[in-house]
């Protein structure tokens, strides 16, 4: 009876070692519909989770204090950033251009930790679009993203970790690396834009073009319409002549044009009447005022749709960071 025991207890112990040889060199993907090249139906997805952070990730030493939905969340930044990324920039864009993007949103992160704001005091970051950045769950996003979930959060998951702790430095320090959705041929200078000189955010080129959605759109008012919102604004405007009368010229750097005397900024134009940039032409007749836009977003540091197609072209995330941003360099910051 004790010899079938060990004979027993023997045949035990092999089988426990050599099952997980067995399991050795299996695709952990094959058969489960969750590759990218599975060719088997796929099975619900489950919500994305981010990739590891690599051993000694400065991201995961890093804590974020987010204000989202009303509540005050702590995320690592790794965590932080694939949520960032996967709401700001299309999962199906470039992996350089992903890295850029993981990128100028880290660094937008550590700049607005070092310049707090009154909108949310309790937190280092929000989830509006219009104080921080763009913000969306794991399970909105695969919810989003449909079948392509897994693969789409592995690949922003790897975006982040592969850039793990890198920041765009002017002096040593992060820049507040604003950026937009894409430009006319030329990304703008923050002074035509907001009134100040940043030396990082100057106009440079920008590559997109007609590959972008509604890169041209159009949006017509009445000449009543124009000037109930204009007056309302300015109301030492004269807009008494026909609207043909009513624009003047553009100024030298494009930023500004006089409108019934007034000179205002095409910002001030594109927020009062509901424009996607402040590059537009406009033509006034007797029936409507007629705007032509071109690119969407501020104008001002990297365009979203300009990084893709830089790295279309075979531009690293760190060329088109510097592209974008002035002066810059790209190192590693904590």
């Amino acid at each position: 009876m004790r010899q079938v025991i060990i004979a027993a207890g023997l045949s035990l112990l092999l089988l426990l070692f050599l099952f997980p040889l067995a399991l050795l060199g299996r695709d952990p993907l094959a058969g489960t519909g969750e590759g990218p090249e599975a060719t088997l139906p796929p099975r619900p997805t489950p919500a994305p989770a981010a990739a590891p952070a690599p051993e000694g990730s400065a991201d995961e030493a890093v804590s974020v204090r987010v204000q989202a939905d009303g509540t005050i969340l702590e995320l690592t930044m790794k965590e932080y950033l694939w949520r960032v990324v996967a709401a700001e920039m299309p999962a199906s864009f470039e992996t350089e251009a992903l890295k850029a993007q993981a990128v100028a949103a880290r660094t937008y992160t550590f700049w607005k930790m070092e310049h707090p704001t009154a909108n949310h005091p309790d937190a280092d970051v929000c989830s509006d679009i219009n104080c921080c950045k763009a913000y969306i769950t794991p399970e909105a996003a695969a919810a989003n993203w449909g079948t392509a979930a897994a693969a789409y959060a592995q690949k922003i998951a790897a975006a982040v970790a592969d850039t793990d702790g890198l920041a765009v430095l002017y002096e040593g320090k992060p820049i507040d690396a604003v950026f937009h959705s894409s430009s006319a041929g030329r990304t703008k200078d923050a002074v035509a834009v907001w009134g100040g000189t940043v030396p990082y955010l100057v106009s440079v080129d920008s590559p997109e073009g007609t590959e972008v959605p509604n890169y041209v759109t159009e949006v017509s008012v009445t000449p009543e319409e124009f000037r109930a919102a204009f007056l309302g604004a300015h109301p030492e405007g004269d807009l008494s002549g026909g609207p043909e009368s009513w624009f003047g010229p553009l100024s030298e750097d494009g930023s500004r044009r006089t409108v019934g005397g007034v000179v205002v900024k095409n910002t001030e134009l594109r927020a009062l009447f509901g424009l996607r940039s402040a590059t537009f032409t406009a033509v006034a007749s007797a029936e409507r005022i007629l705007f032509t836009v071109t690119g969407y977003g501020h104008g001002v540091g990297m365009s979203q749709y300009g990084a893709n197609a830089l790295a279309k072209q075979g531009k690293s995330f760190e060329e088109i960071l510097t592209w974008y941003y002035t002066g810059t360099t790209v190192a590693s910051f904590s």
